[in-house]
């Protein structure tokens, strides 16, 4: 069975699992990121989903935002054992739900190239005219 659950204070288990995802999809290099990055990005996120099947979590996503006016869906990922089973897809309908709730009205999403065909029957949109940026310090 699949849950969601938001997590906000996770155990030193769940951290490491949430690395290991982190690293699985190649987001993060091999000794830079770890542990105590895991634990901010989850506090400071306004909701971070963690799904799980049968306890193990095999999927996170989080919603990020200002609590005011707008928001942004962001590393939503699935261990690839599980894929093609829906997980992303409750992952994403659970923060949208739970933004809406808190009465924000505007989410946005910065996806990977290609990814549209997952987030467009999830209810967003491409923005025409708009160009996603990235400034990084070295």
């Amino acid at each position: 069975m699949k849950t969601i659950r938001f997590l906000q204070s996770p155990t030193k288990e769940e951290v490491a699992r949430i690395v290991e995802l982190y690293k699985g999809q190649g987001w993060w290099e091999e000794g830079k990121e770890g542990p105590d990055l895991v634990v901010r990005i989850i506090q400071g996120s306004h909701y971070f989903a963690a799904a799980e099947v049968e306890g193990r979590i095999v999927g996170i996503g989080r919603a990020i935002s200002d609590r005011a006016s707008d928001a942004y869906v962001q590393d939503v990922l699935v261990d690839p054992d599980f894929r093609k089973q829906g997980i992303g897809r409750l992952i994403v309908q659970e923060l949208t739900e739970k933004v809406h709730g808190d009465g924000l009205r505007w989410i946005g999403v910065v996806a990977e190239k290609g990814s549209a065909p997952f987030y467009t029957p999830l209810g967003f949109e491409e923005m025409p005219g708009a160009t996603p940026m990235l400034k990084t310090r070295k």
